[in-house]
């Protein structure tokens, strides 16, 4: 199929040519610019979840909990599920595909395992344009889980209009000491594991900090949840569709989604600067350089000039 015939089979709910579609952009195989600015107009109109926080809080038990209360509200969901990457063929290890198995045969459902490829912040380079055609596609409601991350991985917010953070009993310890990086991220918080010991307390540790931290128009609930047997998700939903009212109606929505555009435009040019330094023209521009025949500050505006057509 043409990027073409992809496009119009993916508005018809083909789910073949949406996988293969996905694979030409995470690929950045010939048509990836195509189907990426088809997928770029397509996600205005849908609102993304992000689901963040460190390995072991049990990120994908809680996004298989929460597409299964979407799908009983009635929405369809996709979902981008970031996996750490195979040591041996770089691929997904695609751990969470396999927690949320009990969707499989649910058409209502598309779940796309990326690697992170080494990428640091939590996500994978195509995970903006696959959230689009993952909106082409019609789906209600996106959620992207990040891969494990720490304090300082955060590049989930950029993309996601509401950002969950996920932490576990007994983590009101480090509350302290994590005042910056992911916890400011958060839209909502969610203590998950809330049957064990300490679950209490950590609610009511990010709670004294969200009273002492920086005024602002949206108080960050917290949440309790034991996703394993859905207990506290229906909460979480209305959490998040308050987060997003909350968007609407103090044009903040909009603030984001300009942000994500100077973000979008960043990575436009980073691609097209890439292409050109794999191309043979600037082999040449580096021996040249290396000779003493051109200083380094023309080959860069060469460089910028010729990535720009």
């Amino acid at each position: 199929m043409t990027p073409d015939e992809l496009l119009d089979a993916i508005r018809g709910g083909d789910r073949r040519a949406l996988a293969r579609a996905l694979s030409i952009v995470e690929d950045e195989r010939p048509g990836a610019d195509l189907l990426r600015a088809a997928g770029h107009a397509a996600r205005r109109d849908r609102k993304v979840v992000g689901v963040t926080g460190a390995p072991g809080v049990g990120k994908s038990t809680l996004v298989d909990a929460l597409v299964a209360e979407l799908r009983g509200r009635g929405r369809t969901v996709g979902v981008v599920a970031v996996d750490p990457s195979s040591p041996l063929s770089g691929g997904a290890l695609l751990g969470d595909r396999l927690r949320m198995q009990r969707h499989v045969d649910d058409p209502g459902v598309f779940v796309r395992s990326m690697a992170n490829r080494g990428r640091l912040g939590g996500l994978a380079a195509g995970v903006v344009p696959v959230l689009g055609l993952l909106g082409l596609a019609g789906f209600d409601e996106l959620v992207v889980e990040t891969v494990g991350v720490g304090q300082a991985e955060v590049e989930v917010a950029e993309e996601a209009d509401t950002t969950i953070v996920v932490v576990t009993p007994g983590w009101g310890d480090d509350v302290q000491t994590a005042k910056a990086g992911l916890l400011e991220v958060a839209d909502v918080f969610v203590v998950n594991k809330a049957d064990r010991p300490g679950a209490a307390e950590t609610v009511a540790e990010l709670r004294r900090m969200l009273e002492l931290g920086t005024a602002s128009s949206w108080a960050p609930p917290v949440v309790s949840t034991v996703a394993v047997d859905g207990t506290g998700i229906p909460e979480l939903v209305d959490a998040v569709e308050r987060h997003r009212r909350h968007l609407d109606d103090t044009g903040d929505g909009d603030r984001r989604r300009r942000r994500r555009a100077a973000a979008a435009i960043r990575r436009a040019v980073d691609r097209r600067l890439r292409r050109v330094l794999d191309g043979e023209d600037y082999s040449e521009l580096v021996a040249a350089v290396a000779e003493g025949e051109i200083a380094p500050d023309d080959a860069a505006r060469r460089l910028v000039d010729e990535g720009g057509r």
